[in-house]
């Protein structure tokens, strides 16, 4: 079906995205519209003035929270995504008073989680290139709050020992407590010229955003860590194949790392009750 027009209630120039430097901030709708798929059902796609929802792009999903209104209701953002320099809020609810004030509040745990993830991943970029080769570039990746998907260049499996070393070098990075060092407008040609690694595929304007941890600069427009320690901890759990020449590693950080090793512990208890307290690297052994 066509998608609706918008009914627009304030005519805006420009929504501005806040994002970077506030989760929370007062917002007012300039226009909004129901649609209606096969998929979600019906929902509203709604547009602030101001915003601080990070809109789905580069790889990182977009942000989820809340729009409250005055007199207390709640209208939840599910979704934020960009379409036509718009950054569209999808709710399957639409406030009384479209007219009033509303606080837009992203969620914090959240938001917190995938920028632990979006930072490991120039991270690993940066280890994957020290330890394999300088041929290695990102391809693609996929960056939200339980984990993150991370393609790059590469002709062969990564045996265990890299997959190790590439481990021990990010943590090494969040050991060492890396406080980020952000730019933004920086003309495209200033920021290439200071090593800023462009990612394979990705369209730039004249002026960029540059992220630095230490060693590592890259164009981004992502959200990610004040300081390299808040990831607390780095870990892969697998290693694929894409496509010729194109491996995909999977990994999580921080919180999801210990619910990881609890698990595996368990697992080992529960294999030394099967062994009756036997060394199980011998009993498998033979």
């Amino acid at each position: 079906s066509p998608t609706p027009d918008w009914q627009i209630r304030k005519a805006d120039d420009e929504e501005e995205f806040v994002g970077y430097d506030m989760l929370s901030t007062p917002v007012s709708i300039t226009k909004y519209r129901k649609v209606t798929s096969k998929k979600e059902g019906e929902f509203f796609q709604l547009v602030f003035n101001i915003t601080p929802f990070y809109p789905e792009s580069g790889g990182q999903v977009g942000d989820k929270g809340y729009l409250q209104v005055p007199n207390g209701a709640i209208h939840y953002i599910v979704d934020t995504k960009k379409e036509n320099d718009l950054i569209l809020h999808y709710s399957k609810t639409l406030p009384v008073d479209i007219n009033a004030k509303f606080n837009a509040e992203v969620d914090e745990s959240q938001r917190f989680k995938t920028a632990c993830n979006h930072t490991a991943t120039h991270l690993m970029h940066q280890a994957l290139r020290s330890i394999l080769g300088t041929h290695v570039e990102q391809i693609g990746s996929m960056v939200h709050s339980g984990m993150f998907r991370f393609d790059f260049s590469h002709f062969a499996k990564l045996t265990r020992q890299e997959l190790l070393s590439v481990e021990q070098f990010v943590n090494a990075r969040i050991k060492e407590q890396i406080p980020l060092k952000e730019n933004r407008n920086v003309p495209i040609d200033h920021a290439l010229s200071d090593g800023a690694m462009a990612l394979f595929g990705e369209k730039y304007g004249d002026t960029v955003r540059t992220l630095r941890f230490g060693k590592s600069i890259e164009l981004c427009g992502g959200c990610h860590v004040n300081n390299t320690s808040e990831i607390l901890f780095f870990k892969i759990i697998n290693e694929s194949a894409v496509a010729s020449g194109i491996r995909r590693i999977e990994a999580i950080t921080g919180d999801a790392v210990i619910l990881h090793f609890e698990q595996q512990s368990m697992v080992l208890d529960k294999i030394g009750d099967l062994i009756r307290n036997q060394d199980p690297l011998k009993v498998f052994e033979n």
